[in-house]
């Protein structure tokens, strides 16, 4: 099992999206950094707010793309070429219609689900190999209303059920850190509901 080197967590940039559903990725990432005590900087050349940590297995890179979700790529691709790390070694935490908020689950590779950011990533790094740390948000019924959903803030009590499934996603860190991505999945999705 490879360990991972970049762990990226997706949303849209700027005051107006902060607590947007879309940004759950965001979220994740950024309460990761906080528990592990790492600062996330703004680094151009990467066209996103990066960290470094030193894990059991070398560097680990954390960080979030400010390319506005549409371009996620860009950015995740962009380090993984400069530092030569795999997609296998790669994580992408990001919003996920098809579970509902409470839910998070982990897995390699698949399609994009028409999730814009994993569609970008896809075509710059030209392997769907990636982890996935999918965090549930609901679907709000039509393909009409996703954009105003993902875009939407949701109200305290699904917001606090997303919070929920993001403290889940981080009690399973020192599985990830080790590069035991199965065992983080077995806990992960077994995890009391």
């Amino acid at each position: 099992m490879e360990p991972l080197k970049l762990i990226a967590g997706l949303g849209n940039p700027g005051q107006q999206y902060e607590d947007t559903r879309h940004n759950a990725g965001f979220w994740w990432l950024e309460a990761l950094a906080r528990e592990l005590g790492v600062v996330l900087r703004s680094e151009p050349k990467f066209h996103g707010r990066l960290g470094k940590l030193n894990g059991p297995h070398g560097e680990v890179w954390l960080l979030c793309p400010e390319t506005f979700m549409n371009l996620s790529g860009k950015s995740v691709a962009a380090l993984a070429r400069f530092y030569k790390i795999a997609p296998e070694s790669i994580l992408v935490a990001h919003d996920e219609l098809d579970l509902a908020p409470g839910v998070a689950r982990l897995k390699q590779g698949g399609g994009h689900g028409g999730q814009n950011g994993l569609k970008d990533i896809h075509a710059q790094l030209g392997s769907t190999n990636y982890w996935r740390l999918r965090i549930g948000i609901g679907h709000p019924g039509s393909k009409e209303a996703v954009t105003g959903h993902v875009l939407g803030k949701p109200p305290q009590a699904e917001r606090d059920r997303i919070h929920a499934a993001i403290n889940a996603a981080l009690m399973v860190w020192p599985e990830l850190a080790a590069g035991n991505l199965q065992a983080a999945q077995l806990k992960l999705h077994t995890a009391a509901k």
